[in-house]
């Protein structure tokens, strides 16, 4: 019932390649894709590549309480600029949705799946992801920069 490589494989877990030491899972481009997009504000996608270890996971998971510290502590500021680490956090997350979407499936192998003893294969909902993340990346900087100018060269006359 398990995968072709290993019999004691759950068919609703996916594969696990177990060694003596630790249990090693195959890591899904297109999830890991999906998580930057929809939740890596937050690092959701770092927690799960790489685990609770991850710096960069927790930088972008400090993001969101720092940023409504901030804005709770200077009220008399924009709340853009204040929470201006999370929003940032987000832009990244839509970059590194690019970059992880785009990477080749070998290089991703490679990388994240050394010894799972599975390949990736990206399919088209990977490339729905990425369209919407790059739409929607867009349009956040664009949205970003247009509020940024008109709150530091107007005071914020437009809205």
């Amino acid at each position: 019932m398990g995968c072709a490589a290993h019999a004691d494989c759950l068919p609703t877990w996916g594969c696990i390649a177990k060694t003596s030491f630790m249990i090693i899972t195959h890591k899904n481009k297109t999830l890991t894709a999906f998580l930057a997009a929809i939740s890596g504000g937050i690092g959701m996608h770092r927690f799960y590549l790489y685990g609770r270890k991850d710096l960069f996971g927790w930088l972008h998971a400090a993001s969101l309480p720092v940023s409504a510290l901030l804005i709770a502590l200077f009220s008399h500021i924009q709340p853009l600029f204040a929470g201006m680490l999370f929003v940032l956090s987000v832009l990244c997350a839509f970059l590194e949705t690019l970059c992880i979407g785009l990477t080749s499936d070998e290089q991703w192998d490679a990388r994240h799946n050394p010894a799972s003893g599975r390949k990736s294969g990206s399919h088209w909902i990977l490339a729905l992801i990425l369209i919407l993340a790059l739409g929607i990346g867009a349009m956040a900087v664009i949205a970003l920069l247009a509020r940024s100018f008109d709150l530091l060269f107007t005071g914020g006359a437009y809205g």
